[in-house]
């Protein structure tokens, strides 16, 4: 691992889970980690309440948009962390992987994507904890 390990976040459609993933890394982590989004079938736009989710916490995802998995973002990642993409998620022998089983907050009310947004925020301070102390 690089003395600022870098993190990829995959979901299917990188509308949501992995989208809100990166942002609170990005935010928690400070510069301490390199932190990339994407999807294995990304969507057109992000999901609208995942947009408010993140913006009840004051991070602003208006400008964000779902990105394709490459192999290339693969191979640049010290931590790839699935959330749901499953066999489409590209292996690279060396990397760290790990998955993080997580609801889906697509067509879910507000209510629910509160609560996936919650459960990311406290795994991403826990991996943080252990890649930046």
């Amino acid at each position: 691992m690089s003395s600022v390990p870098a993190v990829l976040f995959v979901c299917v459609h990188n509308a949501g889970r992995s989208q809100m993933a990166a942002a609170l890394l990005d935010h928690h982590a400070r510069g301490r980690v390199r932190v990339q989004s994407a999807g294995s079938e990304p969507a057109d736009s992000l999901n609208p309440a995942v947009v408010r989710a993140m913006a009840e916490l004051g991070l602003d995802l208006t400008r964000e948009f779902p990105k394709p998995l490459t192999d290339e973002a693969v191979r640049e990642a010290d931590v790839v962390i699935t959330m749901g993409c499953g066999d489409a998620c590209t292996f690279h022998p060396g990397k760290r992987y790990l998955d993080w089983a997580l609801d889906d907050p697509a067509g879910r009310p507000l209510e629910d994507v509160r609560v996936i947004r919650d459960d990311i925020e406290r795994r991403v301070l826990a991996l943080i904890d252990e890649l930046a102390p």
